[in-house]
């Protein structure tokens, strides 16, 4: 697939695929996004298109004239899922489906961005492989599964071109920070605005974080991929502890100040995704965690 193609992000004004629009467009795809609410910053060049994915005539439009779907929508996160887990199941499922069913035909490519974090379950000895039977302990994961089993079956009856992008722990420009959705951004809120930084346990868990421009140039990468292989973990392959970012900041001269509390049980204790697929299928390499963050903190004006 050539720089020249179109592609379609559905669910693009969120963190990742803003981010994602701007990185295609900046090497000449013609990038379209289509989401509930576009974002308030739009990207030079990118075509938004307001409309509700759940509506089926949707389907139309964002198929029409694509040359590939990067599937990033969900209306459902890790934190809320166990509570909507209907809206996951009866919603982002069932019309994921009939989004794979026009697809088989009319054709066109398609990549799903699914979550390393959290279709694998706990394996605390080891990092995840593609290959790892999926153990997802939430209805945010349990739904990326889901879909996740239903492209392979599409693949393998109807001769589909989808693939799966299980990606790890993305940080940097776009995220908002005062969410405090990950760790990075958890302890960036605190230094920016002098709070104390909480940590569910000892500070141990280790997470596989990757920064965000990293993520776009697998993703970007896997567009011109013409191989067999449909699942890809989109990671370093390197885990991080919390303790670790909380020196590093330290290092880099911001005071972090910590509040341990007990453990939560919900929290794998260890969490990194093998990536050795997606560098041989497309030899992008990531920064280092310091890099990235370093990156991230010019971006933030806070160095």
């Amino acid at each position: 697939m050539n720089k020249t193609c179109n592609a379609m992000i559905l669910g693009g004004g969120g963190f990742i695929g803003n981010n994602l629009s701007y990185y295609l467009s900046q090497r000449g795809y013609c990038v379209s996004v289509f989401d509930r609410q576009p974002p308030a910053t739009r990207v030079s060049g990118v075509r938004y298109i307001e409309g509700d994915f759940f509506e089926d005539r949707a389907l139309d439009v964002l198929t029409d004239g694509q040359d590939v779907i990067i599937h990033a929508l969900s209306t459902v996160n890790p934190g809320n899922s166990n509570q909507n887990y209907l809206r996951g199941y009866g919603g982002d499922f069932f019309q994921t489906i009939k989004l794979f069913d026009r697809l088989s035909r009319t054709g066109g490519k398609l990549l799903f961005l699914s979550s390393a974090g959290t279709v694998y379950g706990r394996y605390n000895d080891r990092p995840f492989q593609e290959t790892d039977p999926l153990r997802p302990i939430n209805h945010y994961g349990s739904v990326k599964a889901c879909v996740e089993t239903a492209m392979r079956a599409f693949n393998e009856q109807q001769g589909t071109h989808f693939a799966s992008c299980r990606i790890t722990n993305p940080y940097g420009p776009g995220q908002d920070y005062m969410k405090g959705v990950g760790f990075i951004d958890a302890v960036v809120k605190s230094v920016l605005h002098q709070q104390t930084l909480e940590v569910w346990g000892d500070g141990s868990v280790v997470r596989d974080y990757i920064y965000i421009e990293d993520v776009c140039a697998m993703i970007e990468a896997l567009l011109r991929y013409n191989g067999s292989l449909q699942t890809f973990n989109i990671s370093t392959g390197i885990g991080t502890s919390q303790n670790e970012i909380i020196q590093m900041f330290n290092r880099m001269g911001f005071k972090v100040d910590v509040n341990y509390q007990s453990a939560r049980n919900v929290d794998a204790r260890y969490n990194i995704a093998n990536n050795n697929k997606i560098i041989t299928a497309t030899g992008v390499r990531c920064h280092t965690l310091e890099e990235g963050v370093v990156m991230y903190l010019k971006h933030l004006g806070m160095i």
